[in-house]
């Protein structure tokens, strides 16, 4: 059942082949004499690496991003020739992002391609979602390894602001393992399927088919020119499995081809898939996302040389049931045989299938070269810088466990928020604001920044439970309405229901430093006692020695040692006059 929106957007007809377009979109076409910007990563890779057979230059993932390295298996022979790959544990958080800076604002092709982790131990496929610049545009599904088309995931963004961001997000079925990203620019005007398109939506490649040839392309094998981006083709011998169509192919020039805005190459017009005397209409079916815009982009050049002028060969197109081009005559259109046509349209689907019919109305068999389908999604409103480069501060401040993960956008995709942030769109600003922050019990051992008053819209926080010590930043005051809560931090000071700011010791840290203050007074009494005993020693010396030099003490020197002197002779002289005595008693 199809349902069409008045929202449905319209364009009716795209001409790129009719004599007008090169000059309408000579004035939005890129400047040809400048080479695009490029950028390809190989994921996981020590080393810069160059790949046959073009010789492509991808560049080592070093400062992009963290995650862990491993050897890469390829479930495709599409994929690029590759060794090595990125996987994200969700151990290291259910948000992993690249982060490139330095891309020249514009238009860009985004490619990742997906490979397994080689190693038995990791779970061989996992789930997981895919955002550019915050918007979701790629969830792998179960069995995607399996599928070449699976295997890599490709949007059409516009970078505004100098840098670019791919996240991956865990959906807790098995680590996200990405091979390679490519960053290819495109022309501005790329892909321009009218109102809404612009900065304001994302294309995500949803098919992109080149009919008659069982040989999957890319651009560059087909001889395309680079400001085309370089897109992959899958080969289609037939459209369908049930249907009764056939290949055809030229080697013919096809005019009309590498023009601005999309810079189609040659190759994709050179084989065609055409319907047969039994079965003339042609029929395309392919499963789609419900409720969403698709923009369809038909591919045509009349090939069959068994048509040769206008009214041989007209069909209408269905898509989903509804006639979305009548009449359609290749010859008439273009001008002449072997020259591009190209038809747009953009269709609202209710349902999970997209299904295009050609049916022939006057001729020969309906004919197609290829096919693009793209799902049109709204682009993502960011958050405001200043909230976000505030929550990464407090992210690193209050030591956040590595699972909580916080890379990317707060608030977008909507899909997958951070934990523990509360977000709400503010219309005026036209942004997302972070509102509310639940980050209790979750073990977190830092401070609390200054800088959280930047996050003016907040109506509650609830940091409790936690080792969070410091003073609460009196900037919060600043933010009207706010609700706190941060029960439960020792170390926290500052408001109502905890502890005054100020040194807060133990009794037995206090009991320790008063011992130490009193070992540290007793040894100042001794220093002090010991030096002023010296100290007195030394000054009794000095009044010593500066007596012993004055006259007076000189002559009383002198008189101590004459009495001295006499002392000492006064013995012997008595021990004459004795003997002199006695000597008339001696016998005669």
């Amino acid at each position: 059942m199809r349902q069409r929106s008045p929202a449905v957007l319209r364009l009716g007809l795209w001409l790129l082949a009719v004599s007008a377009a090169p000059a309408f979109l000579g004035a939005l076409a890129a400047d040809l004499s400048k080479e695009p910007f490029t950028i390809r990563i190989s994921c996981g890779s020590f080393d810069d690496v160059r790949t046959a057979p073009t010789n492509t230059l991808w560049y080592r993932d070093f400062g992009y991003t963290g995650g862990r390295f491993a050897n890469a298996t390829r479930p495709s022979f599409i994929i690029p020739p590759l060794k090595t790959l990125r996987y994200f544990p969700l151990s290291d958080g259910p948000e992993n992002c690249y982060y490139i800076n330095n891309v020249p604002n514009g238009h860009y092709q985004v490619r990742i391609f997906f490979a397994l982790v080689a190693n038995p131990n990791i779970d061989s496929e996992p789930i997981f979602d895919v955002s550019v610049e915050g918007t979701l545009f790629s969830s792998l599904l179960l069995g995607w390894s399996s599928d070449d088309e699976k295997t890599f995931a490709e949007s059409l963004v516009f970078v505004q602001d100098s840098s670019l961001s791919i996240c991956f997000h865990s959906t807790g079925h098995g680590d996200p393992s990405i091979l390679s990203i490519e960053v290819i620019q495109i022309d501005d005007n790329a892909y321009n399927f009218g109102p809404p398109w612009g900065k304001g939506t994302v294309l995500r490649t949803a098919k992109r088919l080149i009919c008659g040839s069982g040989k999957p392309a890319f651009d560059e094998d087909l001889n395309g020119i680079r400001w085309g981006g370089d897109r992959f083709w899958l080969g289609a011998k037939t459209l369908s499995s049930s249907s009764d169509d056939q290949s055809i192919s030229t080697e013919n020039a096809i005019a009309e081809t590498l023009l601005a805005p999309n810079f189609y190459p040659q190759g994709i017009y050179q084989s065609a898939i055409v319907g047969t005397d039994r079965q003339p209409s042609l029929s395309f079916e392919m499963d789609v996302t419900p409720n969403k815009n698709y923009s369809v982009w038909l591919h045509f050049a009349e090939i069959d040389n068994g048509v040769t002028a206008e009214e041989q060969r007209v069909f209408d197109v269905l898509i989903n049931g509804d006639t979305a081009f009548k009449d359609v005559d290749i010859v008439r259109m273009t001008g002449e045989r072997f020259t591009a046509l190209v038809l747009n349209k953009t269709i609202a689907v209710s349902g999970t299938t997209l299904k295009i019919i050609l049916q022939p109305v006057k001729g020969t068999r309906a004919i197609i070269s290829a096919i693009e389908v793209f799902e049109i999604i709204p682009a993502e409103k960011k958050t405001l810088a200043q909230e976000v480069s505030t929550l990464r501060t407090l992210k690193s401040s209050l030591g956040l466990p590595l699972r909580f993960g916080w890379n990317g956008d707060p608030c977008v995709p909507q899909q997958h928020p951070w934990s523990g942030v509360d977000c709400q769109f503010d219309n005026k600003k036209g942004n997302w604001v972070i509102d509310g922050l639940g980050l209790d019990n979750q073990g977190l051992r830092g401070v609390i920044p200054g800088d959280i008053s930047k996050l003016q819209h907040l109506e509650n926080i609830n940091l409790s439970g936690n080792s969070i010590k410091g003073n609460i930043p009196a900037s919060l005051g600043t933010i009207s309405g706010l609700q706190l809560l941060f029960t439960d931090n020792a170390g926290l000071c500052g408001i109502p229901g905890l502890r005054e700011c100020g040194p807060h010791l133990s009794v037995a840290a206090k009991i320790g430093m008063a011992f130490g203050v009193l070992l540290a007074f007793l040894f100042l009494v001794v220093f002090a006692a010991c030096w002023w005993k010296r100290r007195q020693n030394i000054l009794r010396a000095q009044k010593l020695a500066a007596a012993r030099e004055a006259p007076y003490a000189k002559s009383r020197t002198q008189f101590t040692r004459d009495v001295q002197m006499a002392k000492h002779q006064r013995p012997h002289e008595g021990s004459r006059s004795s003997n002199n005595e006695s000597s008339p008693l001696s016998p005669k």
